[in-house]
């Protein structure tokens, strides 16, 4: 019986002490840890503030393909340089649709079903039947990018004087609005075209100034409606002058570089010598590019050999031609326009196709 006694309280002993241990290395481990998270909250406070992201570089400015442009301007000129062609010109700001794209654009006016295709249709058949075409062109010239217009005549030459004694009617601003809504539908661009009557580009061009200076909206003149001796408009065919052109070309260059556009495209319709006068005075810059158009109708024979004679003759920069889809088949045995790839044989290829 002593000897269990004693066993037991040796046991009991050892339990004790283990106790003592263990609660012990509680205390110590409790001490050890709460420095540690203390340390761990003073190394990162929550109230730091996060570092600044590293400013977002501006995109590069935008560059033209010289390459792209020497070859696509050869490729207008079936690749053979003649009759001063190619005209020697600085290369244009980058942006330029031209030779870059070949622009296909219906011509007239909404209150008027005489005046050409755009007016003739209910818009959404006008577009589709626009889209129709455009899609000729593209497959006629893979090369080129074809791109939709919509000529719109913003000043309408008048036979009679009206309010203002000039032989001409401005169009109103809803009339705009609802061309650039249109052309925005099929992703096109806009031109708004001026009979000036016997009025003056230094009076019409500056109350369009809110429409051109949007990056998709253009210019087109018409000398034929410019008269110049004061004779009524349709009674006989009018003229511009290079100084009136260099005036127009000019003010758009000012708004492009005023906004920072790209350049402008100024289409001035031509048919016979005598519509443009002092050609060789023209004066070309990087913010505008100038196409000359054809604007004769009758047929192809006709047409083209005015193209050789008032366009192709007088250089300037780029060429247009317009087909007529009534006045072009008048003459029998002729029942069709011509064909894209009719238009697409004449020297130069022109980039501006207009139909009325």
């Amino acid at each position: 019986m002593r000897r269990i006694h004693t066993t037991t309280s040796f046991l009991f002993s050892c339990l004790m002490l283990a106790s003592c241990s263990s609660e012990a290395a509680k205390k110590n481990s409790a001490k050890t840890k709460a420095p540690q998270k203390q340390d761990s909250t003073s190394v990162t406070p929550a109230s730091a503030p996060s570092p600044e992201p590293a400013p977002v570089p501006p995109p590069p400015p935008p560059v033209l393909d010289t390459e792209a442009y020497n070859r696509l301007t050869m490729h207008m000129l079936h690749d053979t340089a003649k009759y001063h062609w190619p005209v020697k010109a600085d290369y244009p700001l980058p942006g330029a649709l031209l030779p870059f794209h070949r622009i296909v654009a219906y011509y007239g006016n909404y209150y008027s079903t005489r005046m050409g295709i755009l007016g003739e249709l209910e818009p959404d058949a006008m577009l589709k039947k626009l889209q129709g075409e455009v899609k000729k062109w593209q497959a006629a010239d893979t090369m080129v990018k074809v791109i939709p217009a919509l000529h719109y005549i913003v000043v309408s030459a008048q036979g009679s004087p009206g309010k203002s004694k000039t032989y001409r009617m401005r169009m109103p601003f809803s009339q705009i609005d609802k061309t650039l809504e249109l052309a925005k539908k099929v992703d096109g661009i806009v031109f708004l075209d001026i009979q000036v009557g016997l009025s003056t580009l230094q009076q019409e061009i500056p109350q369009l100034e809110q429409y051109l200076a949007m990056p998709n909206v253009h210019l087109a003149i018409d000398p034929e409606f410019s008269m110049k001796t004061g004779k009524v408009p349709g009674s006989v065919i009018g003229t511009f002058d290079a100084a009136d052109i260099n005036y127009a070309a000019e003010y758009l260059a000012e708004l492009v570089k005023k906004h920072n556009l790209p350049p402008k495209i100024l289409v001035i319709h031509r048919f016979t010598k005598g519509m443009v006068t002092n050609y060789k005075q023209i004066k070309l810059r990087p913010e505008v590019q100038i196409v000359m158009d054809m604007d004769g109708w009758g047929f192809p024979a006709k047409k083209v050999n005015s193209y050789k004679l008032a366009v192709v003759s007088e250089p300037v920069q780029f060429t247009g031609f317009k087909l007529f889809y009534k006045n072009d088949i008048k003459t029998p045995p002729w029942n069709t326009i011509m064909k894209p790839e009719d238009v697409l044989k004449l020297y130069p290829k022109p980039l501006y196709i207009q139909y009325q």
